[in-house]
């Protein structure tokens, strides 16, 4: 199937598969109508729903922010089972506004018009289709290969389940949702929330990483050979996040998983300090390219019980302040 609309105006969350609910303090309701359709009186929830069912969504107009937000994830918010499922495709006549496709995992995306950076988890490909520039999920690729496609800038070794990207486009929540054994190397700096949810993956960023780097991290491995910006690690489950240096404070609602940084950081509750372990420093000069002795002053961090009764605050500057419940 197909659906068409015809935007006379700007619309954000458009084909958002969140539905706003978790990265904005505002009420957006999915069954709300689209505002300025032309000639239509489609829901954001239709457009949603359409590509769950694998069909086809064609925009003429432009999108702002949030264009096709998690497209592909079956969201646990909405009582789905938090993987990937199959989605269709998006065809947009018209410009797209930053952070397109963050934490998309599946689906394909057709965009004939301007491109705002950074990206979502996102990668251009040779298209298929004239005048529309192509792109498909980096994690949809590493798990199920390219098939007929075509990189462009990048190299994706199939026998090795390796991409490395290196064309020097930010890129935020690189590998989100990642389930299967497969590495990302990053030729430069990441932008925010990279390895969001990542079950299996190991991303490498050979430089510098934005905010809430291994956010909800729940198995994966991400490596930075730089500094980490603030809420790394942020609500990990499980895994393993190694850096340099944190701008900010790590490990804020962290679950499980370890955080591993080259100089002491400073740590939200229930993160806290333990004690290293001879196969973590055995890890960390492979993963790190660091020595003998250098790897043994890494600092770890895991999740302190004591620590866990603490409600998050939010500052009027946008911070996050963890306070202990009495």
């Amino acid at each position: 199937m197909t659906i068409e609309i015809e935007l006379v105006k700007e619309v954000d969350h458009l084909c958002d598969y969140t539905f706003n609910f978790h990265w904005h303090n505002e009420n957006l309701d999915p069954d709300s109508v689209i505002p300025y359709q032309k000639g239509t009186e489609l829901t954001y929830r239709d457009l949603v729903n359409e590509l769950k069912s694998s069909g086809e969504v064609h925009i003429i107009g432009n999108a702002g922010k949030n264009f096709a937000y998690s497209m592909g994830a079956d969201l646990k918010h909405f009582g789905g089972s938090g993987e990937a499922e199959k989605a269709g495709r998006i065809f947009i006549t018209g410009n797209v506004g930053p952070e397109t496709g963050m934490g998309m995992v599946s689906g394909t995306l057709y965009v004939k018009g301007n491109i705002e950076y950074p990206l979502g988890n996102i990668v251009e490909l040779v298209s298929d289709a004239e005048d529309f520039r192509k792109f498909r999920s980096i994690t949809d690729i590493l798990c199920n290969g390219l098939g007929e496609d075509e990189l462009i800038g990048n190299e994706f070794s199939e026998e090795q389940k390796t991409l490395v990207l290196k064309d020097g486009i930010a890129r935020g929540t690189v590998a989100a949702r990642c389930n299967c054994d497969a590495k990302v190397v990053i030729e430069g700096d990441s932008w925010n929330g990279t390895g969001l949810l990542a079950e299996k993956a190991t991303v490498i960023v050979n430089g510098n990483a934005g905010m809430n780097t291994g956010s909800h991290l729940n198995g994966g491995t991400v490596v930075v050979h730089g500094d980490v910006g603030e809420f790394a690690g942020a609500y990990m489950k499980d895994g393993k996040l190694i850096f340099l240096n944190a701008k900010g404070f790590i490990g804020a609602g962290m679950e499980g998983g370890s955080i591993y940084s080259k100089s002491k950081a400073k740590t939200s509750p229930p993160a806290a300090k333990s004690r290293m372990k001879g196969e973590e420093s055995k890890l960390i000069r492979e993963l790190m390219d660091a020595g003998r002795v250098e790897s043994m002053l890494y600092n770890k961090y895991e999740p302190d019980k004591e620590k866990e009764k603490y409600v998050e605050v939010h500052m009027r500057d946008g911070s996050i302040v963890m306070r202990k419940i009495d």
